[in-house]
């Protein structure tokens, strides 16, 4: 199904917009261990961009996931796209750039905090 011009620009302004806040180190993205992904959370969103195979492997597709923390509903735009698909590569560029220190870490690993607040229901 075909995407109107509109939809394509509010997507290509979403890109930019994370690509500006990941550049100026408002969006702090992180490596999952165990995962060929990096994520990161904004505005009630979980934003994961994929897979974390170095930038040389010019082959692998490159995708942007986006979902509400509290909903089923997702945006999804990968670097195949034949319009946004090199606003995909500069985002995942910039990632790279950001994130390449990074530790990787769990963010489903059990903690004392996450128990006590499921403790407190």
């Amino acid at each position: 199904m075909g995407r109107d011009s509109a939809t394509t620009d509010r997507l290509r302004n979403l890109i930019s917009k994370l690509e500006s806040l990941t550049k100026s180190s408002a969006l702090h993205w992180e490596k999952q261990a165990g995962s060929a992904h990096r994520y990161a959370r904004w505005n009630n969103n979980l934003v994961i961009l994929g897979p974390s195979t170095p930038l040389s492997e010019t082959s692998v597709s490159r995708y942007l996931f986006v979902t509400p923390f509290d909903s089923p509903n997702c945006i999804e735009v990968n670097s195949d796209d034949a319009e946004l698909g090199p606003d995909v590569i500069k985002l995942v560029q910039e990632v790279e750039s950001a994130s390449k220190d990074e530790s990787p870490t769990d963010p489903f690993a059990v903690t004392d905090q996450l128990l006590e607040r499921l403790e407190s229901y």
